[in-house]
């Protein structure tokens, strides 16, 4: 099996197949695939982060130049800002992983990743490279250089540092460096037993043209704004429906018609004058006897009819035997490596033109290792091609896996044209299957990178699915072979046929209510555990995993739970030890570490899971609160901040758009908003006047941190200021403060421990500009900048306080930062004084 999955990986490197239902492509579809089998060349866009990719030059490359084109980012994107929920970290990096691929669907690159971490924003490349490993990132670029063979790298920032951010900068310098280390044997020997050196033709900047009066003859020029008849839209077009799936960051883009230029400046390797491919066959001319295949193909996408694509099926067929022949002859790793390439394209084309589809779906989308599932493949062929079903390989089939050649394998169906066929077989589950846990996410995540150990695996978006069903079909006389994940497939009532991936999960998983528990006083707290069963009577016990001086009540409790997906929600009181204390606790299942659940449910993206480690901080700290009622004016955007309050001993109003005008504000002790409140409520510009009324009346406002473009209003404190892009990116910058300002001294007096201990960053989005009634009681700077006072405002208006505060809670409060706690509660506290 894990032998079989290396070759799927490989195979993912020709065609991206992944757990997603197999689609029919329509005849301009197909025609365009035609003509991409003609051509032999390649093209690595190289970025940070998801959405950095220019997708107007992507698309352009993939579908008009028709090369080999895909984008590498060096991180997830886990760092960024989440506007359509509230995932953070490895989270928000698995919804923008799929996003990336939702993009490539549409503009026809394809997509990889190094092991590198997006721990957040960084200013320079220098903190960027301390952070991430340098030596695995550059290891990771070069394999997938070496394994994907690029004619040309093409990087999307300059190395000056003008990009904005150090991951940016950092792409485009270590660029650079992998394009001299790809071709060098001594650089990273060990993946030398898995492919060959390879050396790229050239490397450029995608630039931007920022001044118009730029002399751009020396620079190549693109034109995105080409109009396509198959594709009935332009590239630019294109591009921008694929730039608008990158969802999560609020990149919905609008289209442009007429011509739109990119600019690409030489920074190493051969220069061109014309054309990017300049000096590279990008014929079939390319493979020494590969022009008999190439005119084959020529004549196939000259003739396709698109009333009966079937029509070329002779001459693809026909290409794919001198393939095999070459393939036979040649021991260059370049030529294996397109003939590898076009033969799997090749074989995706010849089954389109064959009009065949197939799929194997099951009867329910999770199961746990060792169980059964009732699975049916269906399969049609619609056209006049003579196909045959010759053998069906279930290779998670544990009980009728049988050795190749078996006669449990091979059958012999007619595929009649447009006649459905379908099998049904009851299956078992390998027990030796793995969890769907995303490959990147199997081990602990340190700071800056993931960790991961299969190197077959290092670059992949995904792993390809554990559970497939492999077919080989004979057509006209042929016999290929093509493999389909295991799908689950119902019908909604409102979206119609809808699909989600095959899921393997454990047999029984433990969610905690909340990540973190606050201890104020040296009294218990309920810890709840919810229990869900991955198979049918699933039983055992339940134990938390405290550390030394805390305990529980009771220390174990046993459990049976007789029906799949049956849960049991399981209470521990759990008692702190005397003295402050922060640590780390684990749930236990049947003595073993447990895992949990989380899905994620887009409507833009395939359902996600992922099994979090079954862990939750406990802090006991010494913090006083005096506020007992607060309002949470909700943002769209997701904030945790709402259960940090809870866990200080507030009652908790959420606040929305529709019931702010029924509320008595004066009930609250505090109001606080959500990240990004007063860019995603339009009506706040409306309800800010009510609430800057409480303030006066002895209110406390708190307005946490907002970007400083499309703001709702403009008027958002009692008395002037702005927002900034100013930003502290150390989690451990100096900070100083002035010790006698109130805020810091009740109930609470904050001291700069309190600072130790922060994740990822300081703040973001800084007030400037503000008038001197307020109060700037912080300073802070990153290293080697010069120090920053706005990260933190306050004015006393009329009997109350307004706060705007760009620290940035939604990371701190979650991860349990004492810290950060005892401030927050002298903020809600500050009317009671």
């Amino acid at each position: 099996m894990k032998k079989l999955l290396l070759a799927l990986a490989t195979c993912c490197l020709f065609l991206q197949i992944y757990a997603q239902p197999n689609s029919t492509k329509s005849a301009s579809q197909i025609q365009m695939d035609l003509k991409k089998l003609t051509v032999l060349g390649s093209v690595l866009y190289i970025a940070a982060h998801p959405d950095d990719e220019n997708t107007r030059l992507i698309a352009y490359m993939a579908k008009h130049e028709c090369y080999e084109t895909a984008y590498l980012a060096l991180t997830r994107g886990d760092g960024g800002q989440n506007l359509i929920g509230s995932e953070q970290g490895e989270l928000l990096g698995l919804i923008r992983t799929q996003e990336l691929l939702a993009a490539r669907a549409l503009d026809g690159g394809r997509q990889f990743f190094t092991r590198a971490n997006d721990f957040g924003f960084s200013k320079n490349p220098n903190e960027t490279l301390r952070i991430w490993d340098k030596n695995q990132v550059v290891a990771d670029m070069v394999w997938v250089i070496r394994k994907w063979k690029p004619d040309v790298l093409i990087t999307r920032f300059p190395t000056d540092g003008s990009g904005g951010h150090g991951h940016h900068t950092s792409s485009a310098l270590l660029a650079e460096e992998v394009f001299k280390y790809a071709s060098d044997p001594t650089m990273f020997p060990e993946q030398l037993q898995y492919v060959t050196t390879w050396q790229p033709k050239r490397l450029y900047w995608n630039k931007w043209i920022r001044d118009s009066k730029e002399d751009l003859s020396k620079y190549l020029k693109v034109d995105t704004g080409i109009f396509n008849p198959l594709l009935g839209q332009s590239y630019f077009d294109l591009a921008m429906e694929s730039r608008t799936q990158h969802k999560s960051q609020g990149f919905g883009s609008g289209k442009i018609r007429g011509k739109q230029p990119e600019y690409l400046q030489y920074i190493m390797g051969d220069s061109a004058k014309e054309h990017i491919m300049e000096g590279v066959n990008t014929t079939w001319g390319r493979i020494k006897g590969g022009e008999v295949v190439g005119n084959l193909l020529n004549e196939a996408y000259k003739n396709f009819s698109p009333l009966n694509p079937s029509l070329v099926l002779p001459r693809l067929i026909a290409a794919r035997k001198e393939i095999a022949n070459l393939l036979a002859k040649t021991n260059d790793p370049t030529e294996m490596y397109w003939l590898k390439t076009k033969n799997a394209e090749l074989d995706e084309a010849i089954k389109n033109c064959a009009g065949i589809w197939f799929e194997i779906t099951a009867n329910d989308y999770t199961a746990s290792p060792g169980d059964s599932v009732n699975a049916t493949l269906r399969i049609i062929n619609r056209s006049n091609a003579h196909v045959k079903l010759k053998k069906i390989d279930l290779s998670f089939d544990e009980e009728s896996n049988q050795p190749e050649g078996s006669e449990s394998k091979a059958v012999d169906y007619n595929l009649a044209e447009n006649t459905l066929l379908e099998i049904n077989r009851k299956v078992v589950l390998s027990r030796k299957s793995e969890i769907s846990q995303p490959y990147w996410l199997r081990k602990p995540v340190i700071k800056g990178m993931y960790q991961v150990d299969e190197q077959e695996m290092i670059g992949l978006p995904e792993k390809p699915q554990e559970q497939f069903a492999s077919i080989d079909l004979d057509i006209e006389g042929e016999v290929f072979s093509y493999t389909t994940p295991l799908m689950y497939k119902w019908t909604h009532r409102v979206d119609g046929e809808l699909y989600r991936s095959f899921e393997v999960v454990p047999e029984v998983m433990a969610n905690i209510k909340f990540p973190t528990y606050i201890f104020t006083e040296n009294l218990s707290k309920e810890v709840a555990v919810t229990l869900k069963a991955g198979k049918k009577n699933a039983s055992g016990t339940l134990s938390l995993d405290l550390p030394q001086g805390w305990r529980s009540e009771p220390q174990q409790v046993n459990f049976n739970l007789s029906k799949k997906d049956e849960e049991l929600l399981v209470s521990f009181k759990v008692f702190p030890p005397k003295n402050a204390s922060n640590a780390t606790a684990k749930v236990k299942i049947n003595g073993a570490d447990a895992v949990g659940i989380t899905r994620l449910e887009y409507d833009h993206i395939p359902y996600q899971v992922i099994f979090p480690r079954a862990e939750f901080k406990l802090v006991k700290l010494d913090v006083i609160n005096k506020a007992k009622n607060v309002g949470f004016y909700v943002s769209e955007a997701g904030d945790e901040t709402p259960n940090a309050l809870r866990q200080l001993g507030c009652q908790v109003v959420e606040i929305t758009d529709d019931n702010f005008e029924a509320l008595d504000l004066s009930q609250f002790d505090a109001i606080v908003t959500g990240v990004r409140a007063y860019n995603t409520r339009q009506r706040l510009k409306y309800h800010n006047p009510k609430m800057l009324e409480y303030v006066k009346n002895g209110g406390v406002l708190i307005v946490q941190y907002n970007v400083s473009f499309g703001l709702v209003t403009n008027e958002i404190g009692p008395y002037p200021f702005k927002i900034s892009r100013d930003r502290v990116t150390e989690e451990d910058a100096l900070i100083a403060f002035n010790k006698e300002t109130p805020l810091l001294n009740f109930p609470n007096k904050i001291t700069k421990e309190d600072f130790d201990g922060w994740v990822q960053e300081r703040g973001l989005y800084f007030a400037s500009d503000w008038d001197s009634k307020y109060d700037t009681p912080f300073i802070t700077q990153d290293t080697g900048e010069q120090a920053k006072k706005g990260i933190q405002i306050s004015a006393q208006y009329g009997k109350g306080v307004f706060i705007y505060t760009g620290f940035s809670w939604f990371r701190q409060l979650p991860a349990g930062v004492s810290g950060a706690y005892r401030l927050f509660a002298n903020m809600i506290s500050a009317g009671k004084k």
